[in-house]
């Protein structure tokens, strides 16, 4: 192939959902400086509302009717976010008090609300019971725990019980099953943790069976879902009445890097009707839940901020912005991330900018780790710009050392 000839590869997967009006990206129809004079400063995140309905509507649209679908609160546990997604999902499932709290006050029936999370004080547990939400148990001596509080109380506590499976989630970005780990009860453990569940007369309402995430390979996917179902019938045999939830997990990805495509819901929903047919012969009234969180409010966020100094260093240029790793740790390659990788970028004022130069996209902070582009060829901007992170709903500020060297939060505003 002639250099004439060669496709020049792209500088990260394609963005959708934020067009461009006047040369600035917009977020829900407004053009980005507008949006940073209303939000008042930056660095900021936005969430566009239409965007995260639209995902939802897509899922209804492809995915099994008979699906319940929750909203995975670590993703994104912003009360705005969270109160959003609470009127068109069918359950919420969280990992904190802090969570909870935010959960129990979009009104959401507690029955629907779940909480796992592997080192849960009594504290906690306490709460949760309280409040009728479903605990997802992660050991033993966290079953005896609850059994001991719910008598103190004198309510019955529902419980499921998290199952680390014999299997894996292939090709996933962050496997959470599989092996020994600190999440779950291993799959073998569990016939005699139901028993004993039943001596307790704790209210037993399923199990929740989760191996990885942010996987992109469909395959995989359904694989996995298929040894899910076929574990969590197998174990029901052994437990005190019929599961009446499942919590199969999700793991849906989305795409980050060049390369990267994203999961066609078609092809998954096509899969786990079949699946969940073959399910339902066995355990026809247990419902069965898929749990996501990155892949309903990922690609619907973005982070904004501004540039403060463009200098040059032994020729090559950095922007610095009044942003970085400590409000967007994934973007800096901190967070799971073994090779670091640019995630999708933009000068969100100069779309249309021709004259483009290669540069540097580094925060404020005293750290080389506080990268946020590597070498990516931009429009030329200038100080006062805006410099745009996509991709950024899921897994952004909550997930970051935003108290570290002192620098204000980020605001966060769903647009």
């Amino acid at each position: 192939m002639t250099k004439k000839m060669e496709k020049k590869k792209p500088e990260h997967a394609p963005i959708i959902g934020f067009p461009p009006y006047e040369g600035e990206l917009t977020v829900g129809g407004i053009k980005i400086s507008q949006l940073a004079e209303r939000v008042g400063s930056t660095p900021f995140y936005a969430y566009d509302r239409a965007l995260i309905t639209a995902r939802i509507k897509e899922m209804r649209k492809y995915l099994p009717a008979n699906l319940k679908i929750h909203y995975a609160m670590k993703a994104n546990p912003m009360p705005a976010v969270v109160q959003h997604l609470s009127r068109i999902v069918d359950g919420l499932d969280l990992a904190s008090t802090g969570e909870m709290a935010v959960a129990l006050d979009t009104g959401m029936d507690p029955a629907l609300i779940s909480f796992a999370g592997p080192g849960k004080t009594e504290q906690e547990l306490s709460q949760a019971i309280a409040a009728g939400v479903v605990i997802n148990m992660e050991s033993a001596r966290e079953m005896e725990n609850i059994s001991r509080i719910a008598k103190q109380q004198g309510r019955k506590a529902k419980v499921a019980i998290r199952v680390n499976p014999d299997f894996e989630l292939k090709s996933s970005g962050m496997k959470m099953g599989g092996g020994p780990q600190q999440f779950g009860v291993d799959a073998e453990q569990v016939p005699d943790m139901l028993k004993r569940l039943a001596e307790l007369g704790l209210d037993f309402i399923g199990f929740h069976i989760f191996s990885g995430s942010q996987n992109l390979k469909e395959e995989s996917l359904l694989e996995a879902q298929e040894k899910t179902l076929a574990l969590a019938t197998s174990l029901s045999r052994h437990a005190p009445n019929a599961p009446k939830k499942v919590n199969i997990g999700g793991g849906y990805g989305i795409p980050y890097f060049p390369g990267d495509k994203a999961v066609s819901l078609k092809n998954l929903g096509d899969g786990l009707s079949v699946l969940l047919q073959k399910f339902h012969e066995t355990l026809p009234d247990t419902e069965v839940v898929i749990e996501l969180g990155r892949f309903m409010v990922g690609e619907a966020g973005i982070y904004v901020t501004k540039i403060i100094d463009k200098k040059t260093s032994r020729g090559e240029v950095y922007l610095i912005t009044d942003g970085g790793m400590h409000h967007h740790l994934a973007a800096s390659g901190n967070f799971g991330q073994l090779i670091r990788k640019n995630y999708p970028v933009a000068i969100g004022n100069k779309l249309g900018g021709s004259a483009k130069e290669q540069v540097n996209i580094v925060g404020c902070l005293c750290t080389p780790l506080d990268r946020l582009g590597d070498k990516m060829t931009l429009p030329v901007a200038e100080v006062g710009d805006y410099v745009v992170l996509f991709q950024s709903g899921a897994y952004g500020l909550s997930a970051s050392p935003t108290a570290f060297l002192g620098h204000p939060a980020p605001k966060e505003v769903l647009v």
